[in-house]
């Protein structure tokens, strides 16, 4: 009974070494790199450092729908306010340090929304104000309870500035124009498109 028991032990041993053989010869075989899916996160939700935007320079878009001014020499600059089909608005622009220091990005501008803080600092604080519709809209979250927002701001060098986007859920077809807001900023009022 050993022999019998002592050639099944050999037989499988083999098989494991074959299967094992064949994966290692699979994956090496190809030379071509495969394709990376971009992420529904990063799609949505660029995630930039003021350190990464002196690192990255990027051409400033033309139109301008309004600025905002904020503490510390920081300026918002809203380039687009665009609906999309699923019912939503994103807005879109440029957060620029004007003064000659560094500036430090509140923790203000998440607002005060304890499942948004906990994601650490956003734009999570903006909302939209239809006046005519007398409606305030808040930031959208994902099913985490992320801002679909910037993320990971925390200080603009002297002069440099970085693309920030906000997601909100999109006012009546009927209403046009909406009050930007954001903590610690002066409002602007913006046209959607």
């Amino acid at each position: 009974m050993d022999v019998r028991y002592a050639r099944k032990a050999r037989r499988g041993t083999a098989v494991a070494l074959a299967a094992g053989l064949a994966l290692i010869l699979t994956g090496c075989g190809s030379e071509e790199q495969p394709k990376k899916e971009p992420s529904v996160a990063n799609s949505v939700a660029p995630r930039t450092t003021g350190q990464d935007a002196k690192a990255a320079p990027s051409a400033e878009p033309s139109e301008v729908l309004g600025v905002l001014k904020g503490q510390e020499g920081l300026e918002l600059t809203v380039n687009s306010a665009k609906r999309d089909a699923g019912g939503f608005v994103t807005v879109s622009g440029q957060l620029k340090n004007t003064s000659a220091d560094i500036a430090v990005v509140s923790a203000h501008l998440s607002g005060d929304e304890t499942e948004i803080i906990k994601h650490g600092n956003s734009l999570g604080g903006a909302t939209l104000l239809d006046s005519v519709g007398k409606k305030r809209y808040y930031v959208l979250r994902d099913t985490d309870g992320r801002p679909l927002t910037t993320t990971r701001l925390s200080s603009l060098d002297a002069g440099s500035s970085i693309p920030v986007f906000m997601q909100f859920p999109a006012p009546p077809p009927t209403t046009t124009e909406v009050s930007l807001q954001l903590p610690t900023f002066t409002p602007a009022t913006i046209k959607l498109s």
